[in-house]
């Protein structure tokens, strides 16, 4: 049978429209930065990709600099500015800041002091979406974007990171959004491109293609696309929960992105259930895919207050539009089917 693809948090499969964009964009000749007409239609293509992601990301008015993804928007957003934070961001904004911001049980990020903070909209190993201040310095919307209705102008925060290939997307092309007006040193110097605040040439190709999967990705939402994978997750966690009586949903009683279960069931090793299911043609993770070729316990989950052993037992199924129930049902039962052999082992 065919391979099941149910880590789109890791990354979304290429959207059509995403690829057409790019194709178009291959035989766009000019430099954006040459005054000609060849610059001057390869400028454009840029703005237009610019225009289109900030509609989608309810950014009227902010600044769209274009980067090499959501892990270099951190760093250009982060560096150098004291930022707090919780152990639960990201590994690409954990790296700036001084993670002791304490984190309950759900998940939920205690916010003392917005101005100087970071904080991940929705969590990419849980799922679990945060009920966030108005203020924040920095937020991390890169998993939230195209797959909750949530726009820059309603978060009220300075700057936000968000990534293509999260949406349907190319890899290797994200941005940060930034209120107009922010004051922020440039990371990479020289030619001055996007603002002066992200110099080099633009990946005009890359650019093309986040802008066409934004307007896509806006299009489903608005579609009711993720309320139909809302209730797909939910048949999963039912099938699971009927039968998996020891199996913890972490985040269940939180608000959660519509596609993510994270499973953890103490004893049976998180990368073990990863690479069972691989051999069983179903692709899923044990955390986010930054690290999941690391083996230890999710820092995520210990900070919600899981031991090492549950934590380290930890996957995150996450399902996308073109998953199907069909595939809901088989993964669910092979996943069953391998944990009453763990049980059988364990016993």
């Amino acid at each position: 049978m065919s391979r099941v693809y149910l880590d789109y948090n890791a990354t979304a499969p290429l959207r059509p429209e995403a690829r057409a964009a790019m194709i178009a964009a291959m035989d766009v000749v000019g430099n954006p930065s040459s005054v000609h007409a060849e610059g001057r239609a390869a400028k454009a293509l840029v703005e237009r990709a610019r225009a289109q992601v900030a509609a989608a990301f309810g950014a009227d008015g902010a600044d769209i600099v274009f980067v090499s993804g959501a892990t270099e928007a951190a760093a250009l957003a982060c560096a150098g500015r004291g930022l707090h934070g919780a152990p639960v961001e990201h590994d690409a904004v954990r790296a700036w800041i001084d993670p002791v911001l304490p984190v309950d049980a759900l998940g939920q990020v205690q916010v003392t002091d917005p101005a100087q903070s970071a904080v991940q909209l929705a969590n990419s190993e849980t799922g679990v979406v945060q009920d966030l201040p108005q203020g924040l310095a920095v937020v991390d919307a890169t998993q939230a974007f195209g797959k909750l209705p949530v726009a820059f102008n309603w978060l009220g925060c300075q700057m936000a990171l968000i990534s293509a290939h999260k949406l349907g997307g190319p890899k290797g092309i994200g941005a940060l959004v930034m209120t107009r007006g922010t004051d922020l040193a440039a990371q990479i110097r020289g030619g001055g491109q996007e603002m002066g605040r992200r110099s080099g040439t633009e990946n005009i190709v890359g650019i093309a293609g986040f802008g066409a999967a934004a307007v896509a990705a806006q299009r489903d939402l608005e579609a009711g696309i993720w309320d139909r994978v809302e209730k797909l997750r939910n048949i999963l966690d039912s099938a699971i929960e009927a039968s998996a009586k020891e199996t913890i949903f972490v985040g269940k009683d939180a608000k959660r992105l519509p596609n993510t279960t994270c499973l953890a069931t103490p004893g049976w090793k998180g990368e073990t259930q990863v690479m069972q299911m691989d051999l069983a043609g179903f692709a899923i993770s044990a955390g986010s895919a930054c690290s999941s070729g690391k083996v230890k316990a999710s820092a995520v989950l210990t900070a919600m207050g899981f031991d090492e052993v549950t934590a380290g037992s930890a996957i995150r199924v996450s399902l996308g539009p073109q998953t199907t129930e069909d595939d809901v049902h088989r993964f669910a039962e092979t996943w069953l089917a391998k944990y009453d052999k763990h049980r059988a082992r364990a016993a």
